[in-house]
């Protein structure tokens, strides 16, 4: 690998990859801090993602499911990426995540913004997208997904969830965080 600049002055001098499975690649790279000084990081590398805020007005829709990493049921919004690493537009990755995960339509998708993941470990982006104008459909979940479950929150009972604890996902309260600003 040639070497390359990045922002702040740190230059990659080689990389390579550490792991990989369908859903993300580990590498670790060789870097050059702008001091001379020499260094390296851990990379997750995973595709973009969507988080989508499906609401109607009142209430928001939650999906909530075992989090093998953190050993512990999480209620969230629908999110998630394309099979197989692959890079899909977000619009489209966010219309299919809603449908999978809790088989609701959008009418309206609006992107809100961008979130980094987890930027001291992970290059992953994702785009939050609210979905309003739903309709009902099937669920079409993937087998990981089959101890999903769903539920209606009004936005009291979604605060209130944060409040006490019951709702910590850093994605979900970035995006609501996103939703409030837009939409106060």
């Amino acid at each position: 690998m040639e070497e390359r600049a990045q922002d702040g002055g740190v230059e990659t001098i080689s990389s390579r990859q550490v792991y990989a499975n369908a859903w993300m690649t580990v590498r670790e790279d060789a870097i050059r801090r702008p001091d001379g000084s020499s260094g390296i990081f851990g990379v997750v590398d995973k595709p973009t993602a969507a988080v989508v805020i499906p609401f109607d007005g009142e209430r928001l829709h939650l999906v909530e499911q075992f989090r093998y990493p953190v050993g512990h049921r999480r209620w969230e919004f629908p999110m998630g990426t394309a099979p197989d690493r692959a890079e899909l537009d977000p619009a489209e990755l966010a219309a299919r995540e809603l449908a999978e995960e809790t088989g609701l339509v959008a009418g309206k998708l609006e992107l809100l913004g961008q979130l980094d993941i987890a930027p001291g470990m992970s290059s992953q982006r994702e785009h939050v997208f609210l979905a309003t104008e739903l309709s009902a459909g099937p669920t079409r979940r993937e087998h990981t997904e089959q101890d999903m479950r769903t539920a209606w929150f009004t936005v009291a009972e979604f605060e209130d969830m944060i409040r006490d604890g019951r709702l910590v996902d850093a994605q979900t309260l970035a995006a609501y965080l996103l939703m409030r600003l837009r939409h106060p």
